[in-house]
């Protein structure tokens, strides 16, 4: 069973979102997956409400997800998405040593990029693979990302920290999907929003094979804190 957990102390950076519309993605008969809203401010749970189908299960915590997890892992689950609050209290921190890989949202700007530093930091206390995404970027100008993407690549290389080579675009298809509690892939299927998404979640799941000694480290966006 692989464990994805999206944190951040700030709000705001789209981790809800990032959760939603890659449980989406990836849910089916074939590969289940289930959903842990620990964020109290329930947005998860609302698109959840919103999807009206309870595929992918939602579960809620509030102080750990460990019994929950290890109840997943005996039903077969296959995937767990993890929505934490945006601060650094026990349950994100007992998600962290939990997860396979930890996802960090980041809008590009200076509050987003100087905020992930309490969340790297406590990946690597507890030696957890993880990876930096910028979310909410501006769109691409041809092939070249905006200015202001690559000042924050720029500003978070120097913290040492992986961070994806794509980015999430501010886009429309993905706020719209979310209100009608849908993914971006089910809402546009062909729409630029759900290639991105189905862009990280491949990311993804070359960094969880690495992590698991089942492919190469070569792609993988992700790297084993030291």
């Amino acid at each position: 069973m692989n464990v994805i957990v999206f944190a951040s102390r700030k709000g705001g950076s789209g981790k809800s979102t990032l959760t939603a519309h890659l449980a989406a993605h990836v849910n089916k008969a074939s590969r289940p997956c289930l959903l842990i809203d620990a964020d109290p401010q329930g947005s998860l749970t609302l698109w959840h409400k919103l999807r009206g189908t309870n595929e992918p299960p939602l579960r809620t915590a509030t102080r750990s997800v460990g019994e929950i997890i290890a109840s997943a892992k005996r039903d077969g689950i296959e995937w767990v998405f993890i929505d934490t609050p945006p601060n650094l209290s026990a349950v994100v921190e007992d998600a962290i040593r939990n997860a396979t890989m930890v996802i960090i949202p980041a809008r590009p700007g200076v509050f987003d990029v100087n905020a992930v530093q309490d969340t790297i930091q406590t990946c690597r206390a507890n030696r957890k693979p993880y990876a930096i995404v910028l979310n909410g970027a501006p769109a691409l100008r041809g092939e070249g990302e905006s200015r202001i993407v690559t000042i924050a690549r720029d500003a978070l290389a120097k913290f040492k920290a992986p961070v994806w080579g794509g980015q999430i675009t501010n886009r429309a298809d993905l706020l719209m999907a979310l209100g009608e509690g849908q993914g971006a892939r089910e809402y546009a299927a062909e729409g630029r929003a759900a290639y991105e998404i189905n862009r990280l979640w491949a990311a993804i799941e070359r960094s969880v094979k690495a992590i698991r000694g089942a492919g190469s480290a070569g792609g993988a966006m992700h790297k084993q804190a030291a």
